[in-house]
């Protein structure tokens, strides 16, 4: 791994890149008192986001010249990637490997998120980071090969593997589920793919707090060596199932006054609602090695999830 060079500058500079997703739009939130932030989007107007155009996404990193490069910019259409796998690679492996020589050309740091889909889902155990790949999906391939090119560019890195991503802003699994049930009396959910729903704003903390280690550090030594770069599983505490997790939300809307047309609730196999891309049964990490090495916690994903909706049902 390069040394960084040694720089006085107090002031630091993060490079947010895919800052309309889910959890980019967190990341603001969260690195906002570690330093600058310039958050770019695909439609970005000053500098290219557009992670369609590798060399360019390239060209703005390299001249911007941060100090850590947090990318959340992917391609998250699951079913879509399936008939479109090199635009789905594009987004996914190609540029975020070319960032990824960037960062090892100016000593920058890259956080980058993957997902349990480079798994393929059989047993029943947490999987950790050493774990064998076997990605069902176009989208599981594709993530794969973005975490090999990170990590073959030698940059500075922390890849987040995590699962079943959810945010107070926009559409979620949850918003969908309360609708649904103020439309219908019965409902057919899956009950055999596990998990753990993880809140954008969890993994933006979890980001801030293992960016700010990276800054400390290159503030203190301007040596790297001993930056915990690799590969980490980062989801909330315990599991659910899709149906279990709509049956914590019918709950909690109840439980806050919300009258349901909801009187049904039928839990079905991933086999009776067949789409273009498998997906993983079990979506269980094991994320011992990232709260050993960073000294934190995981919370369990019902106090995620409840904050959320109390927000929603709230608003």
């Amino acid at each position: 791994m390069r040394l960084a060079t040694c720089d006085s500058r107090l002031a630091k500079r993060i490079l947010i890149l895919g800052c309309g997703g889910q959890v980019g739009w967190e990341l603001q939130r969260a690195l906002a008192p570690l330093g600058e932030v310039i958050a770019l989007d695909f439609d970005s107007k000053d500098h290219c986001g557009d992670f369609s155009q590798p060399e360019a996404v390239a060209a703005t990193v390299r001249a911007l010249r941060p100090d850590v490069i947090v990318n959340s910019a992917a391609h998250t259409a699951v079913d879509k990637a399936e008939s479109e796998p090199e635009f789905a690679r594009k987004l996914n492996a190609t540029t975020p490997g070319l960032v990824a020589q960037v960062a090892a050309e100016l000593g920058a740091l890259l956080v980058h998120y993957s997902t349990d889909y480079v798994f393929d889902g059989s047993g029943d155990a947490p999987r950790d980071e050493m774990a064998a790949t076997a990605p069902l999906s176009v989208y599981g391939q594709t993530k794969l090969e973005g975490e090999q090119l990170v990590q073959a560019a030698g940059c500075p890195h922390l890849i987040l593997r995590t699962s079943w991503v959810y945010a107070a802003r926009g559409a979620n699994f949850a918003k969908t589920m309360l609708k649904l049930a103020g439309e219908r009396e019965q409902l057919k959910i899956i009950a055999d793919q596990i998990g753990a729903p993880t809140g954008a704003d969890l993994l933006a903390d979890v980001t801030a707090h293992a960016v700010k280690r990276f800054l400390d550090l290159r503030l203190a030594t301007c040596d790297l060596r001993d930056f915990p770069s690799g590969l980490y599983h980062c989801v909330a505490g315990g599991e659910t199932n899709w149906h279990d997790y709509a049956q914590f939300v019918f709950a909690q809307a109840r439980a806050a006054g919300i009258e349901l047309k909801l009187r049904e609730v039928s839990a079905i196999p991933t086999s009776d609602y067949p789409t273009p891309a498998q997906r993983p049964l079990n979506s269980r990490l094991d994320t011992r090695k990232l709260q050993v090495t960073f000294g934190l916690r995981l919370p369990d994903w019902k106090a995620g999830v409840a904050r959320m909706l109390t927000e929603h049902l709230k608003g």
